[in-house]
């Protein structure tokens, strides 16, 4: 299953895409036909925090539309209709891992960058947009706009303490997230969060797919193109520290609750790691595709 976030005549309301990947069901609107009335809430992220309440509705509905294959006209053509990022603006600053790939904390550093605990940063929920939303590149404030194609999570339900071993029971589902950096910003402040958080710097989605639809998270081919041309290209099971181990710290004294957000760590090959830099530059289109997912595309602000 895969869920959107649509942007239609009455706000931001929930979808899931077909089996084809090219058309889009309003899930209330189609519940509106099957039972005469919905009652879930119109927002994914709502609807992320009723649990299994909401899959098993969801369940329900596609049982119902393969029965009566008449219906097919409550699907619209994916390209008629406008994705947002699946959850559009997040309740909480989206949870950031840094430097979770071995090969990328060399390349921005040396070995002993390699981190022996998990470091955390977060971006600020006004910096999220979709899918083919324009990246708004700050020329005003800096010259060095950097990419990171990256995993991300989202939390499914509440918990806190969660152990490795169950942590993956609290996840909804997976999306894309590029977290794009403002190196020059980031080096100035001597920590992250200023760096990571200007507004419309975190394209997000295309959709999220249900955990249930991919079996291992932490053995998934990820890769980032500039203009076609591929900058990073590796597979989550280079991690350092899992999913696992990253829910369980995090959850350690703090309450991780549905619709939370953690972007798992960039692979090498962002745009400061070359000698010399290849910062994002305007019109330049970032595409980035994780497999069993889809491909996240944006470009920068001319």
């Amino acid at each position: 299953m895969k869920f959107v976030t649509v942007k239609d005549s009455t706000g931001s309301v929930a979808g899931l895409l077909d089996d084809t990947g090219t058309k889009v069901l309003l899930i209330n609107a189609a519940l509106e036909k099957m039972e005469g009335k919905s009652d879930l809430p119109a927002a994914l992220k709502e609807c992320i925090a009723l649990g299994d309440k909401f899959i098993d509705k969801v369940h329900s509905l596609t049982g119902w539309l393969s029965s009566n294959p008449d219906r097919q006209e409550l699907f619209r053509p994916l390209d008629s209709v406008k994705l947002e990022a699946p959850i559009p603006r997040p309740d909480k600053n989206i949870f950031c891992v840094g430097k979770n790939y071995a090969e990328h904390a060399i390349e921005m550093g040396s070995k002993e960058d390699i981190p022996e605990h998990i470091m955390v940063f977060t971006k600020s929920p006004t910096t999220v947009i979709g899918p083919d939303a324009m990246v708004l590149n700050h020329k005003n404030i800096t010259a060095e706009l950097d990419y990171e194609g990256e995993l991300a999570v989202v939390i499914g339900k509440k918990g806190r303490a969660i152990p490795k071993e169950e942590a993956l029971e609290y996840v909804f589902g997976y999306t894309i997230i590029n977290d794009v950096t403002a190196r020059d910003l980031q080096s100035r402040h001597k920590q992250f969060f200023i760096g990571k958080s200007l507004d419309a710097t975190c394209p997000m989605g295309p959709w999220i797919v249900h955990s249930s639809a991919i079996e291992n998270p932490n053995k998934l081919d990820i890769q980032t193109k500039v203009n076609e041309e591929v900058r990073q290209n590796s597979n989550t099971e280079n991690f350092i520290f899992p999913i696992e181990e990253i829910i369980s710290v995090l959850s350690n004294g703090m309450t991780l609750e549905a619709g939370d957000i953690i972007a798992t760590g960039t692979p090498a090959g962002v745009g400061k790691g070359f000698k010399p830099p290849r910062f994002l530059q305007p019109g330049d289109k970032v595409e980035i595709t994780v497999e069993e997912i889809g491909t996240l595309t944006n470009t920068i602000e001319d």
